[in-house]
């Protein structure tokens, strides 16, 4: 590998198309698999192996460069051969190959990570795959068949005054115009010189310098990139080949004669130059030779007119979408998060408590509804669909499906849901996993299904769905579900069970394989039954915030719910006081709160005291006893009690007071408390006094 370290932003943007490139080939090649052939995506994978190559050669990765080069062949044969025996899953097992060596190699490249790893084997086994499909393909063809097709590719020669006619080379100029904030133009621009020297020679570009000169890019974006080269390639190929370059929002190929440039837009033009289309008197002027000459180039004229027209708009209107370092994301996030700890100590300062400050309340007013809109459009900024972290299940899927001998069906539903970066980056993990579960341990193998009377291909469900503040996000197959008596069975074996086994409730038993070391799965294979690293899976979940919940019937299947919120930065609390201390509680989580009047408060057999509200028993967390704070207020009668409500249970929270409401700012524990109980994090109040944030399922729990 090449030191690149004095072109990090080259590696950078080399780094982050490449990523995109390799998803978008995966997703193509599992749905060209799906519809048993290539018909329809052939010139996009050849597109995106293309542009691969070049940007990986231009990087001096000969690696990833030679592997791409070698997939382009074979797409390019497929391509233009159309030949009749592909087997599409043999082709996609071999490139998916190809994409896991390259996302490999580019993930090294942004760890700064020496390779040795060499593609020659892969290159190898496509090459050689190739060269039997050639064999095969040459004895099917007769050579009439050769003939026709090799009549065919000639046709579409252009006769080109300025051509040599030793040669058969074409000159050309091409403008390019790349989209507005592609951002560094002169490397694209770097990158079209490259490819266009793989099928010619380049003899003018301008500007002159794109690598050295620091005003190349400036000139680019605002003049465009002309280069002029020769070639044999026509003018469809020429502007087919220019079309692959990334973030190209405009192009104009001319054929470029010694004595004028014949832009080919459209007819008429042509015609008013007079220079290839002649009258039919003109014609029979000429001599036979030049007669047949002039119709040739005529004719040729008009399929390529009809074809396309050379100057062409990629892409409509101009870039409304730039990448941004997700680093200076974050570091923007905290600093709106230390924006609204400083407002609300400003505005809340006890200083001004009894002074008569109304146009000082006023501004404050405006301050804080300024504070919360910016507050909320760097959170949307962060926002980031699950449609790519869901899209990626489909290769889970097909690998786990053909090594288990299982035909699964995926079904992706609510793939635009937006949550937060930093969210996805942590529910990816725990998503593979569950769905590797619900494949080798829920859904049954073809020959089993059939006996049950079920369809052979099995169906998963992979759901997102917005509800309030929080995202869900659904697994559910149709499997052989979960055995409730064997999962009982196993967690009275481990000492699991707390409560009289009565008084379980089916999602409680179901919960079980939540915990570590929790398996009903007698054989296991290479991939892990339900239930082996559930409880990793679980506390993934529970680094966001988030709560799994796991629903099942015998022979019917298994849907496993996982909810976390949008984001952990910035969120709505009430803050109560118990003694000396300060805890917030998320207001998504609070029902009501009220003073104790008339309600009724009554004790179980175990002692635990509950309170009656509205005919109902919900039972009460003296916060002051839990945490062992001194307090002078114990009697339930002087202090309020907050009623939330977390998993669709409820229960009610003893405090001295309620404080008020505030948006807070999560900070991370420190390290010596981060394992107290209920506790989900802590911010820093408008007068100072630091708040615990309560977490309420845990305290529920």
């Amino acid at each position: 590998m090449v030191d690149n370290t004095n072109h990090e932003p080259m590696v950078e943007m080399f780094v982050f198309e490449t990523s995109q490139l390799m998803d978008e080939l995966e997703e193509t090649l599992i749905n060209s698999e799906k519809e048993s052939g290539f018909t329809s995506t052939i010139d996009e994978i050849f597109r995106i192996m293309h542009t691969v190559k070049g940007s990986a050669a231009m990087m001096m990765y000969d690696n990833i460069s030679s592997l791409a080069h070698s997939i382009e062949d074979l797409f390019f044969y497929l391509r233009e051969e159309q030949p009749d025996n592909v087997d599409a899953s043999t082709v996609t097992d071999m490139v998916l190959d190809g994409v896991d060596f390259i996302k490999n190699e580019v993930s090294k490249i942004q760890n700064s990570i020496e390779s040795d790893d060499s593609a020659d084997e892969l290159i190898e086994k496509i090459n050689e795959f190739l060269k039997s499909l050639k064999e095969q393909n040459l004895n099917g063809n007769t050579k009439e068949t050769s003939k026709t097709k090799t009549e065919d590719k000639q046709q579409y020669y252009i006769i080109s005054k300025g051509a040599s006619e030793n040669t058969g080379n074409y000159r050309y100029e091409a403008h390019l115009k790349f989209t507005d904030g592609c951002e560094m133009e002169n490397i694209r621009a770097f990158s079209v010189i490259h490819d266009l020297k793989e099928i010619g020679d380049v003899l003018y570009f301008y500007p002159e310098n794109v690598i050295e000169d620091e005003k190349a890019s400036k000139i680019i974006r605002n003049e465009g990139f002309k280069i002029e080269f020769q070639t044999d390639l026509n003018l469809e190929e020429v502007r087919d080949r220019l079309n692959h370059t990334l973030f190209l929002d405009k192009l104009e190929v001319y054929i470029k004669n010694d004595d004028f440039i014949e832009q080919f837009q459209n007819r008429e033009t042509l015609k008013e130059k007079n220079e290839i289309i002649l009258e039919d008197s003109e014609v029979e002027e000429k001599t036979p030779s030049e007669n047949q000459d002039i119709v040739d180039k005529k004719e040729l004229l008009d399929k390529t007119t009809k074809k396309s027209p050379v100057s062409k708009n990629i892409t409509s209107g101009k870039q409304s979408v730039i990448s941004v370092n997700i680093a200076k994301l974050d570091s923007l996030m905290d600093l709106v998060g230390e924006l609204v700890i400083s407002v609300a100590m400003v505005t809340q300062n006890p200083e001004l408590k009894g002074l008569p400050l109304d146009n000082f309340y006023k501004a404050a007013r405006q301050l804080n509804k300024i504070t919360n809109e910016l507050q909320d459009v760097v959170m949307s900024i962060r926002m980031v669909p699950l449609a790519a972290t869901f899209h990626k299940m489909n290769r889970i899927v097909r690998d786990m499906s053909k090594k288990l001998n299982k035909s699964v069906e995926l079904k992706i539903i609510g793939e635009e849901t937006e949550v937060d970066k930093n969210i996805i980056e942590r529910i990816s993990d725990p998503l593979i996993h569950l769905i590797r579960n619900s494949i080798d341990h829920g859904i049954e193998e073809i020959e089993e299904r059939e006996k049950k009377g079920k369809d052979p291909i099995g169906k998963l469900v992979l759901e997102a769905k917005n509800a309030g503040g929080d995202v869900w996000i659904i697994i559910k197959d149709d499997g052989r579900g979960l055995d409730k008596d064997k999962i009982l069975s196993k967690a009275r074996e481990n000492g699991l069970i707390e409560k009289a086994e009565e008084e379980l409730t089916d999602k409680e038993i179901y919960s079980f394989i939540f915990k570590p070391g929790f398996s009903t799965k007698e054989n296991i294979s290479e991939f892990s039954g339900r239930g082996v690293g559930m409880d990793i899976v679980m506390k993934n979940i529970e680094t966001v915030g988030g709560t799994a919940y796991v629903d099942s019937k015998l022979d019917e299947g298994t849907t496993i719910s996982i909810k976390f919120p949008l984001t952990l930065a910035i969120i709505d609390g009430i803050t109560v006081k118990v003694g000396d201390s300060r805890y917030t509680i998320p207001t998504i989580s609070i029902k009501e709160s009220f003073k104790v009047k008339n309600e009724a408060i009554v004790e179980d057999e175990n002692g635990n005291e509950m309170i009656m509200v509205r005919g109902e028993a919900y039972p009460i967390l003296r916060l002051h006893k839990y945490y062992k704070i001194n307090t002078e207020i114990t009697d339930i009668n002087d202090g309020i009690v907050v009623m939330v409500e977390n998993d669709f249970r409820t229960y009610c929270i003893f405090a001295d007071a309620l404080l008020g409401e505030q948006q807070v700012v999560v900070k991370a524990l420190p390290k010596y408390i981060e394992s107290a109980k209920g506790i989900a994090g802590c911010t820093l109040l408008g007068d100072g006094n630091i708040s615990l944030i309560l977490d309420i399922s845990k305290l529920m729990n």
